[in-house]
């Protein structure tokens, strides 16, 4: 009797040991292409009928050198090489990824003379940021999305999401297109200033405009209403991309700030040097891509499960710290 209890005590043991090392499912990693891709919005970009191509998507050395003070002058000399481009960044946590998307015109502009600088400036960079819930699938559950409208920020969830207002309210419903068999985030970038939104009632072309979709290939629209055209996704850690630059003086007047000397001077900010207005002293410049998850934890309620601390941060590689700094 005792050997056999002794027998069935070793086999309950083996039985647990088996359990406790089996892995639990999870999905293949994913590299960080891939998952940009996966998400990358879906941009409805307004155009203004005296000068479309102004409002057409680039990259910031698309005039073949990285001096942002040349960039304004350039822009009109070189159209065909406005050619589609986005930069992204992504950041994780135990819990989520936080994807940043960043659109840049070589002007903010208006079709009216502005000698004082008082509504336009060179270079120009808005976007947004996604927050992707790790839920075992190989790309995630998409919960959130803030844009980025020059000084202010704005808050929008896609239906189904737990996610409600937190310390922000939430603007509106995320609406989604179906591209390549799956569903893609979509914006709306005003003409001119670039403002982005949240693709709604409220903000989307009237009669005119680009359509950017994430086709991996940089195409220059046919006119200011095109309704396909590609873009090709740009790291923003790639090796002598933008944040390698970061400290550059040809490309930067000051960290996070595009030099420019036409209109306003300096006026254009990376994602790195993005700012709401009113959002608290504890969400400083540039939160929104060097430190998602604070952002999106003091935006939103209703998270659930919510790790900030970092696995992986570029922008924060010593430490990997969160929140409030300093």
């Amino acid at each position: 009797m005792r050997r056999l209890r002794r027998l069935a005590v070793i086999a309950a043991s083996t039985v647990l040991a088996c359990l406790a090392v089996t892995p639990v499912a999870t999905a293949a990693p994913v590299g960080d292409l891939d998952l940009a891709t996966r998400w990358a919005p879906i941009l409805y970009q307004d155009t203004d009928s005296s000068d479309y191509d102004a409002d057409y998507l680039s990259r910031v050395d698309y005039d073949g050198d990285w001096n942002t003070l040349n960039n304004w002058e350039n822009q009109s000399a070189s159209v065909a090489r406005l050619t589609g481009a986005v930069y992204y960044s992504v950041v994780e946590t135990s819990t989520h990824w936080f994807l940043t998307y960043s659109f840049y015109h070589p002007r903010d502009w208006e079709d009216f003379p502005d000698p004082l600088g008082l509504f336009t400036h060179e270079n120009d960079m808005e976007g947004v940021l996604l927050t992707v819930r790790k839920d075992g699938s190989t790309y995630g559950a998409l919960q959130a999305m803030v844009t980025v409208a020059h000084t202010d920020f704005y808050s929008y969830v896609p239906a189904g999401s737990p996610f409600t207002s937190g310390r922000e309210t939430v603007d509106g419903q995320l609406q989604t297109q179906t591209y390549n068999g799956a569903a893609h985030p979509t914006a709306f970038a005003e003409a001119k200033g670039h403002g982005v939104y949240a693709k709604n009632a409220d903000h989307a072309p009237d009669g005119d405009g680009v359509v950017y979709y994430p086709s991996g290939t940089a195409e220059v629209p046919a006119s200011g209403t095109d309704s396909f055209v590609g873009y090709a996704l740009i790291d923003d850690f790639a090796a002598g991309g933008l944040w390698a630059r970061r400290d550059n003086s040809e490309t930067y007047a000051s960290f996070g700030t595009f030099r420019g000397d036409d209109g306003k001077d300096n006026a254009a900010n990376t994602a790195w040097g993005w700012d709401d207005g009113n959002d608290g002293s504890d969400i400083p410049r540039g939160y929104l891509a060097t430190d998602p998850a604070y952002l999106v934890g003091q935006y939103f309620a209703g998270k659930g499960a919510f790790a900030t601390a970092y696995t992986r941060n570029s922008f924060r590689q010593a430490g990997l710290k969160s929140g409030p700094v300093g």
